[in-house]
C-alpha cells in the first residue's frame, strides 16, 4: 500500500470533505436532529468545525458564513425551506445522547 503524501492527504481529506457538504446539502429531507440522534453530529457542527478552522488559521470567517458554505445558502433560508419542528420523541432522544461538554 502506497501512503499518501501530507499535500496529497490534505487533498483527499478536503475532496472528502466537499462530497459530504454535497451529499448534505442534496439530502435536506435529513433533519440536523435526526443527524445529531444517530450520528452525534450535523450540519452546524460541521460549519462550527470549519469555523474553528478558519480562525486557527487566521481568517475572518464568520459564524453565518461558515454555515452558508455548509448550508449552501443562508441558514436562516435553509431553515424556512427545510426544517421541521422536532417531535416529541426527536427532542428526548437528543436529549438522551446528546454530546457531553
Amino acid at each position: 500500500m502506497t501512503m499518501p503524501t501530507k499535500e496529497q492527504q490534505t487533498e483527499l481529506e478536503a475532496a472528502a470533505f466537499r462530497r459530504l457538504v454535497s451529499h448534505l446539502r442534496n439530502r435536506a429531507d435529513v433533519q440536523n436532529i435526526d443527524l445529531m440522534n444517530l450520528a452525534g453530529f450535523c450540519r452546524n457542527c460541521l460549519s462550527n468545525w470549519y469555523l474553528e478552522a478558519a480562525k486557527q488559521q487566521g481568517l475572518d470567517l464568520t459564524k453565518d458564513e461558515s454555515r452558508e458554505i455548509v448550508y449552501g445558502m443562508p441558514y436562516d433560508d435553509w431553515k424556512a425551506k427545510h426544517q421541521r419542528e422536532a417531535s416529541t420523541e426527536q427532542q428526548q432522544a437528543f436529549q438522551k445522547n446528546r454530546p457531553q461538554e
